[in-house]
């Protein structure tokens, strides 16, 4: 799905005021309730850099991507009237993206697709952290959580969302998120010493 065509731009459109993201996201998502393309477009243009980062971790390819970019913004496209202001407006898109690349990840490994395991490319290319990269060295070592346990520790460090955010945009409750967590620091613990060529990993 290409990003939809723009509408004549009316002439009496106010200028833009300082204002804050959050706000102006808000009032854009407002406007494609009332099928404003214009605004669909600025929402598409604000957040597929960040989208396009979260998605690439779960699936390193870039046309899964975008695939899954478009299909959120037809969802937000269709469902913005039901956004009743419970989450951030970057909570509701980043839930629809991650509950498509999921179900889309699924279908595809189901059908005998080429999606890439991350798992065993992290494993089969895991470097070791003497090679200076620190920020590799740590990426191999989320690359081999399991999906929900890494994209949690994305979300919450990477991206800087809050346990109940997370919740949220995975549809778990606050519980699971906080187990997940927790489970994904203790594996990453005791593998990362294994990366960095450690004789023994850290005992729990």
């Amino acid at each position: 799905m290409q990003p939809f065509a723009s509408d004549p731009a009316p002439t009496d459109m106010p200028q833009p005021s300082a204002q804050s993201p959050e706000l102006h996201d808000a009032q854009l998502l407002r406007r494609v309730a009332q099928q404003d393309k214009r605004a669909l477009e600025e929402l598409y243009s604000a957040y597929h850099r960040r989208l396009s980062r979260f998605l690439l971790r779960l699936a390193p390819r870039h046309d899964f991507a975008e695939e899954v970019i478009n299909d959120t913004f037809w969802v937000v496209w269709c469902k913005a009237a039901d956004f009743r202001g419970a989450s951030r407006v970057s909570t509701w898109i980043l839930g629809i993206a991650y509950r498509h690349a999921l179900h889309a990840l699924r279908d595809e490994r189901r059908s005998g697709g080429n999606i890439v395991d991350l798992h065993e490319e992290a494993a089969a290319n895991a470097a070791p952290a003497d090679s200076g990269d620190t920020q590799d060295w740590i990426a191999h070592g989320l690359n081999l959580l399991p999906d929900e346990q890494r994209l949690t520790l994305e979300l919450a460090y990477f991206m800087g969302y809050s346990c109940e955010e997370i919740a949220t945009i995975t549809e778990s409750p606050v519980g699971t998120v906080k187990a997940r967590m927790f489970h994904a620091r203790e594996k990453l613990r005791l593998t990362l010493p294994l990366l960095d060529g450690s004789a023994t990993a850290l005992k729990s």
